[in-house]
């Protein structure tokens, strides 16, 4: 297996994710077009009824538990005892050993700045204080060109359909898991929930992604106990305030061995790369500024 291959990564040809849809181009020639799908799912855990986000309906088991984790609704030592989806209904039940009333939780329920309908609990920040992330893990600045090689190039719904955001866990200049959902928060807790559910260990691990840096992402980034977060867009001034109390190695404008890094600087080794070794697909491009425009 080589540096460059994914556990998982998407597949844009995958059945119900997106659908031709037809139209005219600006000189009212006729096109069809790939446009995603966006479905609803309910999640419940256990019999309480907790949330119901648009997504793309791929890797409900793992969205679910992820969203769970990050909601501070899971502790990493629950035993769930199983996983049931009814893709008729869009319902996805987690069952736990033990379960639990979070009535309290849905009365202190906020909207964050996720692009879909994205929710987010008063008490999502009851751990942040208390997590620890690894002050050993290291990012090597070169690693970043074969993540963007990797990364950019590889097929998604992103470059296919747009309208999408993705996210990667990462191991040095290695891209494992690729998940790409309609909102950012939803990439986010698919990638939470896989790492869960496969006992990865975080600590030596970088998460990716194509959005911007926000509180969200910072705040589910340090849930899953990750030491580096890195996307190829921009920051906001809470995001870094909140890097910086955790501890968080937070790196932005990442474009082939250039990025800006705001956060947790120690923990990066600035050896020399080329960038000429940087390669971004003509559709890559396209996408970028697409989502720049």
């Amino acid at each position: 297996m080589s540096k460059s291959s994914f556990l998982i990564q998407p597949n844009p040809d995958t059945p119900g994710l997106s659908q031709p849809v037809e139209g005219v181009n600006e000189t009212g020639m006729p096109v069809t077009l790939p446009v995603v799908t966006e479905k609803p799912i309910t999640l419940f855990l256990n019999q309480q009824e907790i949330v119901t986000t648009m997504s793309l309906g791929d890797w409900v088991a793992e969205l679910a538990v992820g969203y769970f984790l990050n909601q501070n609704m899971l502790k990493r030592n629950d035993e769930i005892t199983g996983i049931e989806f009814d893709d008729d209904l869009g319902v996805v039940i987690v069952r736990t050993a033990h379960e639990t009333d979070f009535e309290a939780k849905m009365k202190r329920k906020i909207r964050t700045s996720g692009c879909a309908e994205g929710t987010a609990y008063g008490d999502m920040m009851e751990r942040f204080d208390e997590i620890k992330l690894n002050k050993n893990a290291c990012f090597k600045a070169s690693w970043l060109i074969e993540l963007s090689k990797a990364i950019n190039t590889a097929p998604s719904l992103y470059l296919s359909a747009g309208a999408i955001h993705g996210c990667v866990l990462c191991q040095q200049d290695r891209p494992l898991v690729y998940m790409e959902d309609i909102g950012r928060h939803n990439a986010v807790d698919k990638i939470a929930g896989w790492m869960f559910l496969n006992k990865a260990t975080p600590h030596d691990k970088v998460f990716y992604t194509t959005g911007r840096l926000t509180t969200e992402m910072v705040i589910k980034t340090v849930q899953m106990q990750i030491p580096v977060l890195v996307s190829r867009s921009g920051f906001t001034a809470a995001a870094v305030d909140l890097a910086r109390e955790a501890g968080l190695t937070l790196i932005g404008r990442a474009k082939g061995k250039r990025f800006i890094a705001l956060s947790g600087i120690g923990r990066i080794v600035f050896d020399s790369a080329d960038a000429a070794d940087v390669i971004e697909s003509p559709s890559h491009q396209r996408a970028v500024q697409r989502d720049e425009r």
